[in-house]
């Protein structure tokens, strides 16, 4: 998938104001109103754009200890049935099969380190994990970010 330079102001725009509208959208990046729907209805439709929704700080809703938990899981069983256990964990925020000394990286949240020590213990307890290692986030240095890559992706400066 290859995006031009109005796609990345047009995503750009997006992120930076999700609830700009379609025609507020256009008017700024000086386009016509229906441009902007088509462009933004193939993004969607290619992937590029998952979703419009809210994005959520746990902090603000009492999560504020964040931590990086790598764990090893039994091989019989696979990623996939692991996976979807965790996915029944509310605070496992983010799941990636990983390389290296571990099998699985999960990103969770907690309300304090000894709800944290409660959240392990419930990862652990899924079934086909064999062991789990966690490090706790100190400081988000650089947050979550894509326009980077939206700007590297359609050569803008």
């Amino acid at each position: 998938m290859t995006i031009d330079a109005l796609d990345g102001r047009l995503l750009e725009l997006f992120t930076a104001e999700p609830r700009i509208g379609v025609l507020e959208a256009s008017r700024r990046l000086g386009v016509a109103r229906g441009t902007v729907q088509a462009r933004l209805d193939r993004l969607t439709r290619q992937g590029v754009i998952r979703g419009f929704g809210p994005e959520i700080d746990p902090a603000a809703l009492g999560y504020g200890v964040t931590a990086f938990v790598t764990l090893q899981l039994r091989q019989a069983g696979g990623h996939d049935p692991v996976a979807d256990r965790l996915a029944a964990v509310p605070e496992v925020i983010e799941a990636h099969t990983i390389t290296g000394g571990g099998d699985m990286l999960c990103r969770v949240v907690a309300r304090s380190n000894q709800d944290l020590q409660r959240v392990i213990d419930e990862i652990v307890d899924v079934g086909g994990v064999e062991r789990a290692s966690s490090v706790i986030s100190l400081a988000n240095q650089i947050p979550a970010r894509t326009l980077p890559l939206v700007k590297a992706a359609s050569n803008q400066p």
